[in-house]
């Protein structure tokens, strides 16, 4: 975020940017989970503080992406009914693959801008999108839910009433996976290696090589990449 150097084989930061590779996670695997996969764990332990999985299904938006498919996958292990929220029309073996219980095309969510409040639905969301999908997310999130906000790809508007807030008691938690405390980010990584780690993660990585880069940012900026992609830089 600070600094160049994203798709260099070494680079030089400050130590208090760095964390500790954990027990139980190889180099490799901490690549595959990079940033994504810390937000999708910052997502996680701040919606399952609050929402235990008999509370009910838990929404997952932009869930093809690599935050989205990881907290799809996170959650499924940790117990949670997960219902995925992708505008790919061929997500849906992948998603079920990672354990999402259903799929709801994007549409769905996103035509119901009218209302401030919509039918509960779900007793948590993570919401990787932003605008007004996120809106969605919330106004039909069930009394006393979590939905966490970490992206802004769809628009970084939101619209909406205080009506969620001030009837059902919806908490919004925004996730900085910037700038959030070591304490936390050694949690959660430490998570990620352990009781968190996701099953199969090199089942939705493809690996690209160094000049593969550009295109694969292309489809990407498309929408057309499902998981995780992992730079091999030639040794």
């Amino acid at each position: 975020m600070n600094t160049p150097g994203g798709f260099g084989q070494y680079i030089r930061v400050p130590a208090a940017w760095v964390v500790p590779l954990p027990a139980g996670l190889t180099l490799r695997e901490s690549m595959i989970l990079g940033t994504a996969g810390l937000t999708a764990g910052l997502s996680v332990d701040r919606l399952s503080a609050a929402v235990a999985p008999e509370r009910g299904p838990i929404l997952v938006t932009g869930a093809s992406g690599g935050v989205g498919s990881l907290a799809v996958a996170i959650l499924a292990q940790l117990g949670y009914e997960v219902l995925a929220v992708s505008g790919k029309t061929d997500a849906g073996p992948f998603l079920k693959g990672l354990g999402a219980s259903e799929v709801i095309g994007r549409e769905q969510l996103a035509n119901q801008r009218d209302r401030a409040l919509l039918k509960a639905r779900w007793a948590g969301a993570i919401d990787t999108v932003g605008g007004e999908i996120l809106a969605a997310a919330i106004k039909s999130t069930e009394s006393e839910g979590v939905v966490t906000c970490c992206g802004n790809v769809a628009s970084a508007e939101l619209n909406l009433t205080v009506y969620p807030f001030i009837l059902r008691g919806i908490t919004l938690a925004g996730i900085d996976s910037q700038s959030c405390p070591m304490s936390r980010r050694r949690k959660v990584w430490s998570h990620l290696a352990g009781d968190w780690k996701v099953t199969g993660l090199e089942q939705i990585c493809q690996v690209v090589l160094l000049e593969e880069v550009s295109g694969r940012i292309d489809r990407m900026l498309q929408g057309r990449l499902k998981g995780r992609t992992l730079v091999d830089l030639g040794g």
